[in-house]
């Protein structure tokens, strides 16, 4: 896919790999469609742009708000060419404070704002048998993590959502995209306690991402050797797993 005069929509674009997404792409001649909650950062980021860039609030969590934005972009440029579904959140929660309200935020971004964008495009691109869905889940959906419950099993179940729309729009035109980065220097991961390996910058992720979708890849992971590693702990036997889990919790205590 070439992004030259093409209508593309980002939610979550208003910091990390969202907002370096934005960036690289302003300097292709596209249409940039910017959804967030902090509509005052994407105002910053238009106002230092010479690109063509639409900004809307929107609270993805919020199936109302999804719908009416979908209808604004659709009047101010008629249909969406390429969707960057990116919008994510995570709590790293201790269980002594576990609070099911962290899992209705995370479920409710990685997973339903996911959906909700998906159900307001499907039927512009069926007509149409042509468009991009790109999702952005992560390479933590293989297990779930101590602390990272919640988020693991939204990104578990984003990429499961994924392969399975893949599958039933194949035969329509329509490409979707699973994206799965590993440790991404983000305000996100910024909160994160622990040593992240092969950690990498925004700008990188996002230009790895946006070359993956030129290609129309099926899936776009990274780094390397990320990848393989979560490869590997998703075979491994839960009693070894467990283990290992275990171990690695007491040497950070």
């Amino acid at each position: 896919m070439e992004f030259t005069n093409k209508n593309i929509l980002i939610t979550g674009a208003s910091s990390g790999i969202g907002r370096a997404l934005a960036e690289n792409l302003s300097k292709e001649n596209c249409n940039l469609l910017l959804c967030s909650r902090r509509i005052e950062l994407l105002k910053e980021l238009k106002s230092n742009s010479t690109a063509k860039i639409y900004l809307y609030k929107c609270n993805v969590r919020n199936k109302e708000e999804v719908s009416n934005v979908y209808k604004s972009i659709k009047n101010d440029v008629g249909e969406i060419d390429l969707a960057i579904l990116n919008a994510g959140v995570g709590h790293r929660i201790k269980i002594e404070n576990f609070n099911s309200n962290y899992a209705e935020e995370t479920f409710g971004v990685n997973v339903l704002g996911l959906i909700y964008f998906v159900e307001c495009l499907l039927p512009d691109f069926i007509r149409r048998k042509s468009g991009i869905i790109a999702g952005v889940s992560s390479l933590a959906d293989n297990r779930g993590y101590s602390g990272s419950g919640f988020y693991c099993a939204s990104k578990a179940a984003a990429t499961i959502f994924l392969e399975g729309l893949r599958t039933e729009l194949k035969p329509y035109g329509i490409t979707v995209i699973t994206i799965k980065p590993g440790f991404v220097k983000t305000p996100m991961t910024d909160k994160n306690e622990f040593k992240m390996p092969f950690l990498m910058s925004a700008q990188k992720a996002a230009q790895i991402i946006l070359n993956g979708i030129k290609k129309e890849k099926r899936i776009i992971q990274f780094p390397f050797p990320t990848v393989i590693s979560s490869r590997i702990i998703g075979c491994l036997p839960t009693a070894l797993y467990d283990f290992l889990i275990s171990y690695f919790n007491k040497k950070q205590s």
